[in-house]
């Protein structure tokens, strides 16, 4: 029988370069939102774009795509990191850019959904070898996390 779990040090590698490019990019803004725009002024931003209960939506967004972001770039949790993030981008595409199509500098969606296609991925392949998942979790009966 095959071990899907484990992968070859270039498939590893591979990872290791997607994980800490969409993850740094993931954290820096969530980062943006908290530090530069601040959190009121995130706030605000959201109720302008109609998210709804932007109050909790903001800093919740805020926080996981920060703290997500790091854990993604280290490989940690990487499968359940990968799901909030893809969520995240999901929601938004759906809610903010799906109306201005498909250009970035139109507003429109093409930079969330490579984002959340990578974070998905991310989720669905594992962190590799070259990992916190890997390190910290093999051998732990939790197989499914790494």
């Amino acid at each position: 029988m095959t071990n899907t779990t484990a992968h070859s040090p270039a498939a590893s590698l591979g990872l290791l370069l997607l994980r800490v490019i969409t993850g740094g990019i993931i954290a820096a803004h969530g980062a943006q939102k908290i530090f530069e725009f601040t959190l009121p002024g995130t706030v605000g931003s959201f109720a302008g774009m109609g998210v709804p209960f932007p109050e909790i939506a903001a800093p919740v967004v805020a926080f996981v795509e920060l703290i997500g972001g790091i854990l993604l770039a280290l490989g940690f949790l990487t499968r359940i990191v990968g799901i909030l993030l893809a969520v995240d981008m999901i929601v938004a595409l759906i809610l903010v850019h799906l109306a201005a199509g498909l250009w970035v500098g139109d507003g429109g969606y093409e930079f969330v959904a490579v984002l959340g296609a990578a974070a998905l991925a991310l989720a669905l392949i594992g962190a590799g070898r070259f990992s916190l998942d890997r390190a910290l979790l093999r051998g732990r009966g939790i197989a499914w996390l790494r």
